[in-house]
């Protein structure tokens, strides 16, 4: 199967995706025992869909930000997190 370069681009939690779908596979698809790989994967998604929400509305493109650039908005997210 060939692999799908534009995955990363497009999915910018991608990671959090695949160790979710590991953790299926290494525990005969019980749910149960990968929860936390969901947790992390939702606030993943729900931190990606707020930055893309954010640069829609200030009318920056592309909405999702390029790969190389995800990195410096995550930090700057962490610096800025309330406790």
């Amino acid at each position: 199967m060939p692999k799908n370069y534009d995955a990363e681009k497009n999915n910018p939690c991608l990671k959090e995706q695949e160790l979710s779908y590991k953790c299926l596979s290494k525990n005969n698809f019980d749910h149960g025992k990968c929860e936390l790989y969901y947790a992390n994967y939702n606030n993943c998604k729900e931190f990606w869909n707020k930055v893309r929400a954010d640069r829609r509305a200030n009318g920056i493109f592309p909405y999702l930000p390029d790969v190389a650039d995800r990195e410096s908005i995550k930090a700057e997210y962490m610096k800025t997190k309330p406790t």
